[in-house]
């Protein structure tokens, strides 16, 4: 997993309350367990009109937010099915931090575990950001020192340690049990004396 501690970018602004795991990837494209390629389908029902063509007024469709890294989101963001798919969604297209009022639980959980970095905040910090956002230009959100910079503007945000510890280092659930392989195989040794039939 890549490391996460600087991201410079222009955030792009998305209102809208309960946006849940099926708006972000419909279900009709998660018949793949690969987690490239499905950045061209997110928000696919508010990007793409019946024929296929991009909706103008989308704003993931807008220059300059056509390559936003960051997008500022409404409450309960990421609510209804757990899919993984949705995370997988947004990293791909290019999305690399989502802040909103609140995020649903496994969504939020999901998105540390693929790199992501989910940032909740109160209203008027999250206004703050959705104007600057008008001015296209690019905002700064610095993991380590946990700090949102817009211009001569700085926001700072909470996140639990051991969170900020794996997107700092770069760990996914796979990569936190390889740095205890040592002790596995220990135990796997101690088992094989003990307990023999176990094996």
């Amino acid at each position: 997993m890549e490391k996460f501690n600087i991201l410079k970018g222009i955030a792009a602004n998305l209102p809208m309350m309960n946006v849940d795991t099926d708006m972000i990837i419909p279900k009709q494209f998660l018949k793949t367990i690969k987690r490239s390629g499905l950045g061209k389908s997110l928000f696919f029902e508010m990007r793409y009109d019946e024929q296929g063509k991009k909706v103008d007024n989308f704003v993931l469709n807008k220059e300059p937010y056509n390559k936003s890294s960051i997008l500022l989101a409404g409450k309960n963001f990421g609510c209804g099915s757990s899919r993984e798919h949705a995370p997988w969604a947004l990293f791909d297209f290019g999305i690399k931090c989502v802040i909103s009022l609140s995020f649903a639980d496994i969504f939020y959980n999901n998105c540390f575990k693929n790199g992501m970095l989910p940032i909740v905040l109160d209203q008027k910090q999250l206004e703050e950001l959705v104007e600057y956002s008008k001015k296209k230009e690019a905002i700064e959100i610095n993991l380590s020192e946990q700090k949102i910079k817009l211009g001569n503007k700085i926001i700072s945000f909470k996140i639990e340690a051991f969170k900020k510890k794996c997107l700092l280092e770069g760990l996914d659930d796979i990569e936190l049990s390889l740095k205890k392989s040592a002790k596995i195989s220990s135990y796997e040794k101690s088992i094989q004396k003990t307990k023999p039939w176990m094996n």
